[in-house]
């Protein structure tokens, strides 16, 4: 064999091997992902999954630290619950507010997104301004939301008073219990559409304009094209933007808070939670509440992806 192709040789069995490897070793084990990935399983670990397993097993014990000492009572936090009334209005009260939010936060975030499934002058910062109230935190929005409701000093009241629509300021929150979940509801709805409209808009990008442009030369109606097109292939995107409004609905805390304190006629099982846990300080029934909560919103999240999420193929 020629002295030139021996080195071609060992020079082709070296890429065969891949660089850095020798004959008869294995490949040496790489600790850098598992270094850059401890440090967030650690933190799931310690803020989420522990958390979790504490209240899963405290919601079946007597735990009142005034009271001790703790003491394994089986079902007989969650017994309570349903025979609080103060607990039992605030589980009404948010199936108010999951119910009128999925519907509302779902529908016009279709209505937005189908509106800015098309470029147009403008487009960009109309997507930039509706983002804000979803960035905005729930604490900061129910701050500048009761500035708008106030009674006496009210934006809201002050607008209709001098439209010589209202004689009068009136009481929006705590007046009445029906009037008290719309006008709380109306906040959330505003902080949750963006996403809503942003999960569904990014589901109608991946549509095909090939496939309007046939249902307009078949003559279809936009309307037909809308149901026979749009809703079909934008359904993981609507499913997804109807999960986050089942969690976010569920459990709502800051909203009802700010706007309406610790009045009953707007109160969410969320803030029962806190009441429950810090006020009264009777813990076992606070985590009883809280796995209750966490069981109906995994239960009806799933429900929504069984029902609703379709894989799209184009």
């Amino acid at each position: 064999m020629s002295a030139g192709v021996q080195p071609a040789l060992r020079r082709a069995a070296t890429t065969t091997r891949g660089p850095g490897r020798r004959p008869g070793r294995g490949r040496r084990f790489d600790w850098l992902p598992y270094a850059l990935v401890t440090p967030l399983v650690v933190f799931i670990i310690g803020l989420a999954l522990f958390p979790a397993g504490v209240t899963l097993v405290e919601a079946f014990f007597r735990v009142q630290p005034l009271n001790p000492p703790d003491t394994f009572t089986g079902l007989q936090n969650f017994a309570h619950i349903f025979q609080d009334d103060t607990i039992v209005s605030s589980i009404e009260n948010t199936a108010y507010y999951a119910v009128i939010g999925i519907v509302l936060s779902t529908g016009l975030g279709i209505l937005m997104a189908v509106t800015l499934q098309r470029p147009f002058r403008g487009r960009a910062v109309l997507i930039a301004v509706l983002i804000l109230p979803w960035a905005l935190p729930g604490v900061v929005e129910g701050i500048i939301w009761s500035g708008i409701w106030d009674s006496n000093t009210g934006l809201l009241n002050s607008v209709l008073a001098s439209l010589h629509l209202l004689s009068h300021y009136q009481v929006f929150l705590g007046r009445n219990h029906l009037v008290t979940i719309l006008v709380i509801e109306i906040v959330q709805v505003w902080q949750m559409t963006p996403l809503s409209t942003l999960l569904v808009l990014a589901a109608l990008q991946n549509i095909p304009g090939d496939l309007y442009e046939a249902a307009h030369i078949d003559g279809a109606s936009g309307w037909t094209a809308f149901t026979r097109i749009t809703l079909p292939l934008a359904r993981p995107g609507i499913a997804i933007a109807i999960v986050q409004a089942v969690v976010a609905t569920l459990n709502v805390f800051d909203q009802p808070y700010v706007l309406n304190g610790a009045a009953s006629t707007g109160a969410s099982v969320m803030e029962q939670t806190y009441f429950v846990s810090f006020q009264n300080l009777d813990f076992g029934e606070g985590y009883a509440l809280s796995l209750l909560i966490t069981v109906v919103t995994i239960i009806a999240s799933l429900a929504v992806v069984k029902l609703v999420y379709r894989s799209v193929k184009y």
